[in-house]
C-alpha cells in the first residue's frame, strides 16, 4: 500500500510477452483478487492501473531477501472494492496433514 487509495507491486522479468504491459498501455482499467485463505475471504479492488519506473518506487518495493532486479512497478488506484463472496475457496492443507 502505497497510500489508503494506492497498492503496487513489483514486476520482475518474466517470459518477455509483456502481454499486462500492453493491456495496459491500451486501457487501464483492472482488477485484483487478493485471497485470505485462513480466514476464507476474497477481497476485489478496481481501479486504473499504470506502470511505472521511478527508482524511489521501485526501492520501496524492493524485497531484501529476493534477488531478482525489479523491472517496473504496476500502480493501482483503487476506485471501488469489495469483499467479494467466500463460496468455492479451496481450503490450504498442509502437506504432512494430507498424508
Amino acid at each position: 500500500m502505497l497510500d489508503e487509495r494506492t497498492v503496487a507491486f513489483a514486476e520482475y522479468a518474466g517470459n518477455r510477452q509483456y502481454i499486462s504491459i500492453g493491456n495496459l498501455a491500451e486501457n487501464g482499467r483492472s482488477f485484483m483478487v487478493l485471497m485470505d485463505y485462513a480466514k476464507q475471504r476474497r477481497l476485489k479492488l478496481w481501479g486504473r492501473a499504470t506502470v511505472a519506473g521511478e527508482a524511489l518506487l521501485l526501492a520501496r518495493l524492493a524485497d531484501p531477501a529476493y534477488s531478482a532486479r525489479i523491472e517496473r512497478a504496476i500502480v493501482l488506484t483503487v476506485l471501488a472494492w469489495d469483499w467479494n463472496c467466500s463460496d468455492h475457496i479451496p481450503r490450504l492443507v498442509p502437506a504432512q496433514a494430507a498424508r
